[in-house]
């Protein structure tokens, strides 16, 4: 199919959407139009401006041959629709336009992106490149890495960045022996690439088993460290983590470039809610390390959801400010989401005496001591106590109650909610709880329990996508 043919049936798919008011769709978070959305690509702040590309099927509320959408915003928070940045047209991504990065490249925005291919019996991938002008408009460039060998057709989501005199990439991968592994590539121009080595992965850096595919890889410095973003599929469920059906953590070590060797510490859950995977950062302006997730797991219940009557499905988190303190990774809400806040109510009482308050769109910041649960929408419930967190909520599938855990004494919550979503950030970042959640009226928050707690509430603005 021609590339014209497809853009016309993407606007055919926007323009024929469903466009009565779906009580779920987010006021302040980026979602699609229409269809499904999932992986944050591209993200970065260029010439001022911050640009974030997206895994997107616009044809359907399913994972299909993906498009490239792409939003840009000047202050993180009020965006506008760019042209659709990558349309699967060319034999070299026939079966989709895979997940990718952006870097400025002498003052012109240079995409990376996987070429995803299908044939009878198997699949191949090929590393692509492209470039965008002012007006938005993306020229490719073609594949610039074909598929290495040792390696099935499950290369792909190129992470690129300069270091020093010379460009870096690394790419998520399966080995022959069905091992995901992080492979680390050089290059002096972008167009040609040599591999250095697998860098991290199943068997490497002292891991046994671990998983059996490793996607959207993100290698960047914090401090006088280095950390790696990674989604390893296939890690077995523990009592209290590893719960969701693919996991999204952070490894922490050094990178040795001359060696093209990662040791590194333990695997970390990056969020320990029910929906996150596939967070992108990017280096603000200012110095800022800044990510954003795909607020959404593959393989579990997302075609469940009640949205996809509605023809769209999925959401981005909030930006979120990453630190590295005592070889802990902490995320806060980007600086930027406090200028969303309305007027400030405060309350100092015993929890089971607080007021109910509509959650809808909202932030809750709150110190406590003791036990006590709140009841948002009546669809999710969060427990606190000397053990931690308990975040609960009914399966779309089995019907059954659903648990995920943050271990830990409490002392300080930040809570962002937006209709269908809350992102739960806990001790000033020291974890976050992430969830949607599908209310059946305008969500409000009971509260029970004996605790003082104080709670400081806002109501918060919608953001404008336009």
């Amino acid at each position: 199919m021609s590339e014209a043919q497809l853009i016309n049936r993407a606007l055919k798919a926007v323009m024929n959407r469903n466009a009565s008011e779906d009580p779920h769709r987010p006021a302040w978070h980026l979602s699609p139009q229409t269809g499904l959305m999932n992986d944050p690509n591209g993200f970065i702040q260029f010439q001022g401006e911050w640009h974030l590309f997206y895994q997107w099927n616009p044809l359907a509320c399913a994972h299909g041959a993906k498009y490239w959408g792409h939003w840009r915003s000047a202050n993180l928070l009020d965006w506008q629709h760019e042209p659709l940045a990558l349309i699967p047209a060319e034999t070299y991504e026939s079966h989709g336009c895979y997940s990718g990065s952006a870097v400025d490249h002498d003052g012109t925005l240079t995409l990376f992106y996987t070429g995803n291919v299908k044939f009878a019996g198997g699949r191949t991938a090929w590393q692509c490149m492209a470039t965008v002008n002012d007006a938005g408009d993306v020229t490719k460039t073609g594949p610039v890495i074909g598929l290495p060998p040792g390696y099935t057709g499950h290369v792909r989501d190129p992470k690129v960045w300069h270091h020093q005199d010379s460009w870096y990439m690394v790419l998520g991968a399966q080995d022959l022996k069905e091992q995901g592994k992080v492979l680390l590539y050089r290059s002096e121009s972008l167009h040609e690439w040599t591999l250095l080595g697998e860098i991290a992965g199943s068997q490497l850096n002292g891991l046994g088993d671990f998983g059996y595919m490793w996607e959207c890889p993100d290698l960047f410095a914090l401090g006088d460290r280095d950390v790696l973003l990674v989604c390893p599929q296939g890690l077995p469920a523990q009592q209290r983590k590893w719960l969701n059906a693919h996991q999204s953590g952070y490894f922490i070590g050094r990178l040795d470039y001359a060696a093209a060797r990662f040791p590194h510490g333990e695997f970390c859950e990056l969020d320990h809610g029910f929906e996150f995977y596939a967070p992108q950062t990017t280096l603000s302006d200012d110095g800022r390390r800044v990510l954003i997730g795909w607020m959404g797991v593959p393989d579990a219940e997302e075609l469940l959801q009640p949205t996809v009557a509605r023809g769209w499905i999925h959401i981005m988190t909030c930006p979120r400010e990453l630190t590295l303190e005592q070889d802990r990774l902490m995320q806060r809400p980007a600086r930027e989401l406090q200028q969303l806040r309305q007027q400030r109510s405060r309350y100092q009482q015993r929890a089971a005496s607080l007021p109910t308050l509509p959650v809808e769109r909202a932030e809750l910041v709150i110190g406590s001591r003791g036990s006590w649960s709140a009841c948002f929408g009546e669809a999710l419930t969060l427990v606190c106590n000397e053990d931690g967190l308990t975040l609960s909520r009914r399966n779309l599938r089995s019907g059954e109650t659903e648990h995920r855990y943050w271990t830990g004494a409490v002392s300080h919550l930040q809570i962002l909610c937006d209709r269908s979503s809350i992102e739960i950030f806990i001790n000033d970042g020291e974890g976050v709880m992430s969830a949607r959640y599908f209310p059946n009226a305008v969500p409000e928050v009971v509260w029970q329990g004996e605790a003082s707690l104080t709670v400081d509430y806002w109501q918060l603005r919608s953001g404008m996508v336009v």
